[in-house]
């Protein structure tokens, strides 16, 4: 019953498996290794992007820094939800290489910008000329910190605003492959076609040790973005194991697979969940994170039986009247069993 992340599950054998073969004998490195070229290939079939640049980076949190600091200039604004990653759970990163941009958080139900927010946002910014921090692009979190999705629709509304006044669009998709198949579209509908320039294309979240893709669809930015990675610290000189995990990844849609099965196992246990007397959703289950309240009791019992989970906010606790309620993240991952959710289900209900 490990709800705490996604991050926490174990490893599928496919992935093993291409390390394995990928540790025999010498191969070039810095990413300049055979089965690089064949993950670049797979990335522009899958995204419909043949000219798009492709580099891979071990965490997360490298992808969208170094993503943004291609897109947005030291003076300028990142626009982006007031719960997005970039905001809450990077330490300054984005500030840090972008070498001093302004994240400027706009809200909107269930972690998704709202429009109008976007626009009053946009037409704030750079009101006094030299005075002000200028306009300088759009992130968008997909999906969203609050476990919802957006659909290409959405997105191109919102990248329609932002284009409207010249800036250009990152996506940050720790967990696009939950976003994608949960809205049932190609990965071009709910990117370039949707008016985004560079995406962070997670792997971490969905089964792998450590390798995120940025795909730059705007290949003039490539080079910049090979100094970038490279003065922050984040090329890897033994890429070779980041790209059989891509590999492997990719290979046979194993990559759609995982995220099918821990969108489901969140359904099941969002349903399940409206079961329980006194429970309530926070948010839509739309993709593998459920957000939900229900009495501190249950909590009791599902922590004294072993379940691990986040309270959210965190700063709640065991304490405190046993019908009290008290919310939580539930993060779903490829491994999550039918078991796993039947067996914590049980320990909350009264």
């Amino acid at each position: 019953m490990f709800f705490a992340s996604d991050n926490t599950s174990p490893v599928p054998p496919q992935v093993l498996e291409a390390l394995t073969r990928a540790n025999e004998g010498y191969v070039s490195s810095y990413g300049t290794d055979p089965i690089m070229d064949g993950v670049r290939t797979r990335i522009r079939e899958i995204f419909e992007a043949p000219d798009a640049a492709v580099y891979l980076v071990a965490t997360g949190t490298a992808a969208n820094a170094l993503s943004l600091a291609i897109c947005c200039p030291p003076w300028a604004s990142v626009f982006c939800h007031r719960n997005a990653h970039v905001e809450e759970d990077e330490c300054g990163a984005p500030e840090f290489y972008t070498g001093g941009a302004k994240l400027v958080l706009i809200d909107g139900e269930h972690g998704r910008i709202s429009p109008d927010g976007l626009r009053q946002a946009i037409g704030f910014a750079g009101r006094a000329g030299v005075h002000n921090v200028q306009r300088g692009m759009l992130s968008v979190t997909n999906s969203t910190e609050c476990g919802t999705v957006y659909s290409p629709a959405q997105i191109a509304d919102l990248t329609s605003i932002a284009k409207g006044a010249g800036l250009p669009c990152h996506m940050d998709g720790a967990r696009f492959t939950n976003a994608l198949v949960a809205a049932g579209c190609t990965p071009a509908e709910m990117t370039w076609k949707a008016g985004i320039d560079v995406l962070s294309f997670g792997g971490t979240k969905n089964g792998l040790i450590g390798v995120e893709a940025v795909v730059i669809f705007n290949p003039e930015k490539a080079w910049e973005f090979e100094l970038r990675r490279k003065r922050g610290g984040h090329l890897v000189s033994k890429h070779r194991y980041l790209s059989a995990q891509m590999q492997a990844y990719l290979q046979d849609d194993l990559w759609l697979q995982l995220a099918r099965q821990s969108n489901a196992a969140a359904a099941r246990l969002s349903n399940a969940m409206l079961t329980i007397k006194g429970a309530t959703l926070l948010h839509p289950t739309e993709a593998n994170a459920v957000f939900a309240s229900w009495p501190r009791g249950g909590h009791r019992r599902a922590h004294a039986g072993g379940a691990e989970y986040f309270f959210w906010p965190s700063n709640q606790s065991l304490d405190g009247p046993e019908d009290a309620p008290v919310s939580a993240r539930l993060v779903c991952s490829w491994s999550t069993t039918d078991q796993d959710i039947d067996t914590f289900i049980g320990l909350i209900r009264p």
